[in-house]
């Protein structure tokens, strides 16, 4: 059986690393692409007009999310690993509480960062459960991590990451039984777009950051039936 994944945010940053990544690896990959204009999926197509499909998806849209399901189902009856990545951040986010707060971009960041993964795997469910593999996978961060958040402020990420964890829990508590396997993955500081421009204070560059991910997102464990919250140099991290 064909290797199937679903790349949500595949546009640029981390997301389109792991297409190329999972690409150069044989898979067949479906990339949910947000920003139509941005041209690197396109050219990555065009080196892999056969396996590398692009599916419109706005994380933030529950019937975006339904129609790019629908769209898969062109090509395949199946999806194996379903990886969230698309996420978020906001300038506003250095604001402490003795400074007025952007609650509109605290809830988009909300949106898109804790509940878009779950529309995701809502309209996705009827794919993946066709799978033998049934893996999930989510993108989360070190600042979702309650028990060691030394953050001043950054509210609005760190409190979305959070939620986006016990998201992920209660998806766990539910599908785990049904012989689905979970990864939860702090991908380090990354080169990445998620702010709209490239940020080159950052450590690692978007390639470097996926062939990290990769093994995590693929491997094969023996402790399936506990959940944890893994970083690219294989820590685990506490909730």
């Amino acid at each position: 059986m064909y290797r199937t994944v679903f790349i949500t945010g595949g546009d640029r940053g981390l997301g389109f690393a792991l297409c190329a990544g999972l690409l150069e690896q044989g898979w067949e990959v479906f990339a949910g692409q947000y920003l139509p204009e941005w041209p690197d999926l396109t050219t990555l197509a065009g080196q892999y007009p056969h396996a590398l499909h692009i599916i419109p998806l706005d994380v933030s849209s529950v019937e975006s999310a339904r129609s790019a399901a629908q769209a898969v189902t062109a090509f395949t009856d199946h999806i194996d690993v379903l990886i969230n990545n698309a996420g978020v951040i906001s300038p506003t986010i250095s604001r402490s509480i003795r400074e007025p707060q952007d609650y509109a971009e605290m809830h988009r960041l909300y949106d898109v960062n804790a509940l878009g993964p779950l529309r995701v795997v809502e309209a996705f469910l009827p794919l993946t459960d066709r799978s033998s593999k049934k893996r999930l996978c989510f993108v989360s961060s070190e600042a979702g991590s309650i028990a060691r958040a030394e953050h001043t402020c950054w509210y609005s990420y760190c409190m979305s990451k959070s939620a986006l964890n016990m998201g992920i829990k209660i998806l766990f508590n539910h599908l785990h039984p049904e012989e689905y396997t979970f990864r939860v993955y702090h991908p380090g500081w990354i080169r990445s777009y998620m702010s709209g421009k490239k940020s080159l204070e950052a450590t690692l560059e978007p390639e470097e950051a996926a062939a990290k991910a990769i093994p995590i997102f693929l491997s094969q464990r023996q402790d399936e039936d506990r959940l944890r919250l893994e970083d690219y140099e294989g820590n685990e991290w506490p909730w």
